[in-house]
């Protein structure tokens, strides 16, 4: 296989290594992969404390510091499956999964190299392979759902290299930093995360799904152009004749609960995923462990930009949950109907957008007005019919120019072309108090400026006044 520029991206944050045109695991690890796929009988990977000493093993054939392990994460591993599950639960873990995981990760290889091979062929040229998608890069990258469990169970055997992750401003991938509950305050919470991402890796390996999943990383571009559509000024928002759109407001529910079609809102950290991997559960991290596909996103997606949103089209739901921050607790499978698109992706929608942490009083200043106004309205531009319609006065500077349905950007046809509803058919926008909550914001005002910029993107809106981040 052609060593690619988009694998040339991603290969140094993967566990493989480029052997004569091939993606291949070092022989030493793919001998320990095979001995466990061979189940408990053979490799004795019965227990957590087992699983633990076979992390380390491969962790080191693959040189790899012990240290990038977050701290009493293998004491975790031994602690979660011998002593916070059932006997019962554990040997159908260690029998079932732990064997089908690694009999997964046997696959990777071959998953990447067919994947690289279909990538530029999907979306009539649009490139969507695995790869690095940084900040102010516009692009999608479309992943299998079996390919996206191979790279999650990666993550659960902490094989992903950690180092210089931090200055691509990507975030830790392994699930260490979930196994290190032992020592923490609220571990009863870091358990139900981790036994919503068991139940996941359960259910994928009783029977695999054969869906798609894409990653799309949309910019609202700072600098005007006559073709693009940009970053709105103050005086092109307060000129818009744009109708507020109808507005639906609920006491109670969840938002991926709701009951039309809608894009659903992630109250993002600025890092995609947060602290999901981590040891809080706000509603983001929530989301990821009910949707684990998510969590894909957290190895090539680094921290957005104010003028950047993530839109992640086609997760499947694997979990129930009751509860939010210290008493979310998962409550069983969860059977996820919803509608396949042409792309073979869900018909779920979720935008992932970061408002200002701790903003104080500064939030009503215009700047940071605009920065929250337009953050919303780049996760749902490329769905507008007429955006800023301002009566246009041919001598205004660029900032009283309107923006364009029509804008010639790449970044506009390729997001038209994977949206999931080609008939344009009306949806809606599924949010809450976004940015409120820990992060502090004002919810009447957060409010307002999500309705402008839903209605500015041709959107009616369902808000759920009992979510927040």
């Amino acid at each position: 296989m052609e060593l690619r520029a988009d694998l040339r991206s991603i290969l140094q944050y993967l566990p493989l290594v480029a052997q004569s045109s091939s993606l291949v695991w070092p022989p030493s690890v793919e001998e320990e992969l095979q001995t466990i796929s061979r189940g408990p009988s053979e490799s004795m990977v019965n227990s957590g404390e087992a699983l633990a000493l076979h992390i380390t093993n491969m962790r080191k054939s693959l040189s790899l510091n012990a240290s990038d392990l977050a701290p009493y994460a293998l004491q975790g591993y031994g602690l979660f499956f011998d002593k916070k599950i059932s006997r019962e639960e554990s040997a159908n873990f260690f029998g079932e999964v732990v064997p089908a995981l690694c009999r997964l990760l046997l696959q990777l290889p071959s998953m990447l190299e067919k994947h690289y091979q279909k990538a530029d062929h999907v979306l009539d040229g649009v490139k969507s392979g695995l790869r690095l998608l940084g900040p102010q890069e516009a692009g999608i990258v479309l992943l299998s759902q079996e390919l996206i469990a191979a790279l999650l169970a990666c993550s659960f055997f902490c094989l992903f290299p950690e180092v210089d992750r931090s200055l691509k401003n990507l975030q830790g991938i392994n699930f260490s930093g979930l196994f290190s509950f032992p020592y923490m305050r609220h571990c009863t919470k870091q358990e139900n995360k981790i036994k919503c991402l068991i139940h996941y890796f359960g259910r994928i390996c009783r029977w695999m799904p054969t869906g798609f999943v894409s990653f799309e990383r949309k910019i609202l571009p700072l600098e005007y152009h006559p073709h693009f559509v940009s970053y709105p000024k103050a005086d092109s928002w307060a000129n818009s004749v744009t109708p507020l759109c109808s507005i639906e407001i609920h006491t109670s529910g969840a938002i991926e609960d709701q009951p039309c079609e809608a894009l659903e809102v992630d109250f993002a950290d600025e890092y995609f995923g947060g602290l999901t991997l981590s040891y809080d559960t706000l509603q983001e991290e929530i989301r990821f462990v009910i949707n684990p596909e998510l969590i894909a996103g957290m190895i090539f997606l680094p921290r957005m930009d104010a003028n950047e949103a993530i839109e992640i089209v086609g997760v499947e739901r694997f979990s129930g949950y009751t509860g939010y921050g210290p008493s979310f607790q998962y409550a069983g499978d969860y059977t996820d109907n919803k509608d396949l698109d042409i792309f073979r992706r869900r018909k779920t929608r979720v935008i992932a957008i970061d408002a200002m942490p701790d903003p104080g009083m500064g939030q009503y200043k215009l700047d940071a007005l605009i920065r929250e106004v337009n953050k919303a309205f780049s996760g749902y531009m490329h769905q507008c019919k007429y955006n800023i319609d301002v009566k246009h006065d041919p001598e205004a500077s660029s900032s009283h120019v309107p923006l364009t349905s029509d804008s010639a950007s790449q970044v506009i046809e390729s997001s038209h072309r994977w949206c999931i509803d080609h008939e344009e058919k009306k949806i809606g926008v599924a949010t809450g108090n976004w940015g409120c909550g820990v992060f502090g914001g004002d919810p009447e005002l957060k409010i307002m400026l999500q309705w402008l910029a839903i209605s500015q993107a041709c959107f009616s809106v369902f808000i759920n006044l009992s979510y927040k981040t």
